[in-house]
């Protein structure tokens, strides 16, 4: 056993010396001028040939024009588009953009604007889709019109009723339930027939009023949308703030 103690206790001084020799060399070669000069060169080759293979984003260049029209204090998060924006004013610029005239284009939409405030409910699609395809409207331009006024249909079925009674001088319709109901029970035929007539009253009177709006609302729309198409053309789609 004692021949083997001193060859054991000096392998610990050879273990320190195999591991000091293998650390000195990087340290040699990086304290000595040309291995430094050689790093240096290493690394300066290694960060170009990353920034070369670098892919460009396109979000970048979205930055660098938020930032132009908005300013450094605001980011690409602040840029925000509304609903009015993204369901009315893109798919214009869609259909400006796919070769639809400005004419053709306000006119569509003026008309899905008037049919879709008709008072009988249910029936603005069918009507839009008839008056698009005898016309040759776009039709695509007119289901947006009536769509986008689809809440303000139904806000409007009672005036249009109610103006339709005054013009025509007939029994104004009950607002209560209650008085609806009980006519429902004594006489259903007759509710029938005088909601038919209101009905009809009123669409009587929304069409005089889509016959004079018509042309207005198109005549208004058609050089705003000729300039959008300039814009559409150039590609300087406006960009909205979230302030």
């Amino acid at each position: 056993m004692q021949p083997i103690r001193p060859g054991l206790a000096g392998s610990g001084p050879l273990h320190q010396q195999l591991c000091s020799r293998n650390y000195e060399v990087p340290h040699q070669l990086n304290t000595s001028p040309q291995g430094s000069e050689k790093a240096h060169s290493i690394r300066t080759s290694l960060q170009h040939g990353q920034q070369a293979f670098l892919p460009q984003s396109i979000l970048s260049e979205v930055k660098q024009s938020a930032t132009k029209l908005f300013g450094t204090g605001h980011c690409l998060d602040a840029i925000h588009h509304n609903w009015v924006y993204r369901r009315v004013a893109l798919p214009v610029f869609a259909l400006l953009r796919m070769g639809a005239s400005p004419q053709k284009l306000a006119w569509s939409i003026a008309i899905g604007l008037l049919i879709g405030i008709n008072p009988v409910i249910g029936s603005t699609t069918v009507l839009c889709l008839a008056v698009a395809f005898f016309f040759r409207l776009n039709v695509a331009a007119s289901q947006l019109g009536n769509h986008v006024v689809y809440p303000l249909q139904l806000l409007l079925v009672v005036p249009f009723i109610r103006l339709g009674s005054r013009v025509f001088h007939t029994a104004p319709m009950p607002l209560s339930a209650k008085a609806l109901l009980d006519a429902a029970r004594t006489s259903p035929i007759a509710l029938t027939r005088q909601l038919w007539l209101w009905e009809w009253h009123a669409f009587v009177v929304w069409a005089a009023i889509a016959f004079v709006a018509i042309p207005v609302f198109a005549l208004a729309l058609t050089p705003l949308l000729q300039r959008l198409l300039v814009r559409v053309e150039r590609h300087q789609y406006p960009i909205i703030s979230a302030d």
